[in-house]
């Protein structure tokens, strides 16, 4: 089996699928990290396909980061929080290892304009 890391975003506030939040995956390193890739989410608050699978998988430390201000923002039409009562959360950085890259690591995100949570699924 290879492995892979895949996410998916749920918007606790509206209590469905997070569509259209833009993410970003880091490899984190000494020289403070490099982008590896940006995408957003689909209707499902999935990707199209992995961030990582087979020959792109390596260990090391990584970093998923969620923009969230910006798809509040979108979904409310404010604008970009300048106004009172702009969005808490502006962006969310979910920092993890990869030990084993034959394994699935899923990094899931619940959301809400107030808070998050993330844990390792399945």
């Amino acid at each position: 089996m290879s492995g892979r890391l895949t996410t998916h975003v749920l918007d606790l506030s509206r209590g469905v699928p997070a569509a259209g939040l833009v993410l970003q995956l880091w490899k984190l390193g000494g020289d403070g990290g490099k982008l590896l890739q940006e995408a957003v989410t689909n209707t499902d608050g999935r990707l199209d396909a992995p961030l990582l699978e087979g020959p792109s998988m390596h260990a090391g430390s990584y970093e998923l980061l969620f923009m969230a201000g910006d798809y509040f923002r979108e979904l409310s039409g404010e604008d970009g929080g300048q106004s009172a009562g702009g969005f808490f959360l502006e962006q969310i950085p979910i920092r993890f290892n990869i030990g084993n890259i034959e394994e699935h690591y899923h990094v899931p995100l619940l959301v809400a304009p107030g808070g998050y949570s993330t844990y390792r699924g399945s």
